[in-house]
């Protein structure tokens, strides 16, 4: 937490302020521990002092974590007001803020901390997260490991008849029978023609045979999270599906391969894009190639043809590669996994589960 919190005040002078006030609950996780989440705290950085702004739902935790750092606690319900005055303490004149803030909040902020200017910092902790520390990797890598295990256990279990909802419930029991604590978002479970839907939530839809079904999902482990999708078939899908699976998977090795240190991540997206163009489905592929993962399921760097050039793969990212074909009325196909660059050469922390179409044939 200390070099966390050191790397944040690196910025001070560059951005010209002497404070930054933390709103989101991941960001304030990342430099304090803080999982009571956004809403139930405020962290307020100085130049050579930090707080953490909470209640007393939880005081005893927080007092024996934070005993061994530079983080003082200070506990209240009137979390602006005691920021205003940790803020007229610290010496802060003027105060960053996170631009992602609620209205109501800013207003406060503009209202009432008099004799501090204040400004908006967009993106800092967000930046700042894309590359990850070497026990952020292990921890993802951990998510990862139960997302394989997990996934390989349920996949036995499945046949044809059942719903999408039995689908995602059965897999939400697996996940946590090997040691998930949480999905980090609502599972997709999408069959048939269904899964043209990219974000398609699970139904009480049945699932035939011949249908392909889109299944993403995530989970925590230990505070960070994995992010994975599988198109898999319910007997055998026909050839216009099958040939749409291998454009999708083309594209998917595609990026993969192109993933380069140093490399725009908007080339990793023409990667995956050019393939699924020369197919023939430039018009169905709807969304960026992918993004990186950690304590938020959805982090920087966005690998899309509209990031900027400065966006660059770069060492220890963590980053989701996940192209996809989606026809209106007839399916659709993704397949997504979680990708460590490194210098040594990158390590796909999903591979365990098999790419190749994966038929239930029961």
């Amino acid at each position: 937490m200390e070099t966390r919190i050191a790397n944040v005040r690196k910025v001070f002078e560059p951005l010209k302020v002497d404070g930054i006030l933390v709103t989101n609950g991941f960001n304030m996780e990342y430099l304090t521990g803080f999982t009571g989440g956004m809403g139930d705290g405020l962290v307020l950085v100085g130049k050579d002092k930090i707080a953490l702004i909470t209640d007393d739902r939880y005081e005893d935790e927080y007092r024996e974590k934070l005993a061994d750092t530079s983080i003082e606690l200070l506990v209240t319900r009137n979390y602006w007001g005691v920021a205003m005055a940790a803020a007229k303490r610290f010496k802060i004149e003027r105060l960053g803020f996170e631009d992602s803030i609620m209205f109501r909040d800013f207003d406060y902020l503009d209202e009432n901390f008099d004799g501090v200017d204040i400004v908006p910092i967009p993106s800092l902790f967000e930046t700042i997260r894309e590359v990850k520390e070497p026990d952020e990797v292990i921890r993802i890598r951990r998510a990862a490991e139960v997302a394989v295990a997990g996934f390989n256990a349920f996949l036995p279990q499945l046949h044809v008849g059942m719903t999408e909802r039995e689908v995602a419930n059965l897999l939400d029991r697996v996940m946590k029978e090997h040691g998930a604590d949480k999905p980090s978002f609502d599972t997709i479970v999408a069959s048939g023609a269904r899964a043209a839907l990219p974000h398609g939530t699970y139904t009480d839809k049945v699932i035939e045979a011949g249908e392909l079904v889109t299944i993403d999902f995530g989970y925590y482990v230990d505070g960070y999270t994995s992010d994975v999708t599988r198109t898999i078939a319910f007997g055998q899908p026909d050839d216009e599906m099958a040939k749409v699976y291998d454009t999708v998977k083309a594209a998917h090795d595609a990026a993969i391969d192109a993933l380069q240190i140093g490399r725009p991540v908007s080339e990793v997206d023409q990667a995956a894009r050019s393939v699924i163009d020369d197919a023939g489905y430039a018009d169905n592929f709807t969304h960026s190639t992918g993004h990186g993962i950690g304590l938020d399921i959805h982090e920087g760097p966005i690998v899309s043809k509209l990031a900027d050039a400065s966006d660059t793969v770069r060492d220890n990212m963590i980053l989701t590669i996940e192209p996809g074909i989606y026809l209106s009325n007839v399916g659709g196909v993704r397949i997504e996994d979680d990708i460590l660059i490194q210098t040594v050469g990158n390590e796909n922390l999903t591979q365990g589960i098999p790419t190749e179409l994966i038929v239930i044939d029961k």
